[in-house]
C-alpha cells in the first residue's frame, strides 16, 4: 500500500512525464509538417477553438501582433489556414484551419487520439470526473504561474 505522499509524488512524476511526452509528440508532428513550435501551437489552438482572431492567436502564442501576422502569413502560404472576413469587424479577419491541414495532420495524430479514447474507456464516470478535475486544476495552476512569470 502506498502512502498519500507516495501517490502524490507518483502523480507529479506522471504529470511531468505527460507534459514532456506531449511536447516531444507535438515536435515530431511539427517536424513532419515543416512547422516551428509556435506555428504548431497556433494550429493546435485553432483545432480546439475552430475559429479565432489574429489578436487571440497572438495572445495564445505570446507573439507580438507583427510576429503573429508573419506567422499567419507562413501558415497561409503553406496552405494550413484560411483567412475569412470577420462579420463583426469589417476591418478584421477570422482564422481557421484549412481542409488541407486537416488532411495532412489527422493521419499523424489519429493513432494517439484512438489510444487515448481506449485508455479513457477503462475508467468509470466517477474516476473520469476526478481525472478531469485534476487536469483542469493542474492546467489552471500552470497557466496562472506562467502569467506571473511573464509579468516579471
Amino acid at each position: 500500500m502506498h502512502s498519500k505522499e507516495d501517490l502524490q509524488n507518483q502523480v507529479f512524476m506522471a504529470a511531468r512525464d505527460q507534459g514532456i511526452s506531449s511536447v516531444l509528440f507535438r515536435n515530431a508532428v511539427s517536424r513532419r509538417l515543416g512547422l516551428n513550435a509556435t506555428d504548431s501551437e497556433c494550429l493546435s489552438f485553432l483545432g480546439i477553438k475552430g475559429t479565432s482572431t489574429p489578436t487571440e492567436l497572438a495572445a495564445y502564442t505570446g507573439l507580438t501582433s507583427g510576429s503573429a501576422t508573419a506567422m499567419l502569413d507562413r501558415l497561409e502560404k503553406a496552405g494550413y489556414i484560411t483567412r475569412l472576413p470577420n462579420p463583426n469587424d469589417r476591418r478584421g479577419v477570422l482564422i481557421q484551419l484549412s481542409p488541407r491541414y486537416k488532411e495532412v495532420a489527422m493521419p499523424l495524430v489519429a493513432g494517439v487520439q484512438q489510444a487515448h479514447r481506449e485508455l479513457l474507456a477503462k475508467y468509470s464516470e466517477k474516476e473520469l470526473e476526478a481525472i478531469a478535475d485534476f487536469l483542469t486544476g493542474f492546467t489552471k495552476n500552470v497557466t496562472e504561474h506562467t502569467k506571473k512569470i511573464n509579468s516579471l
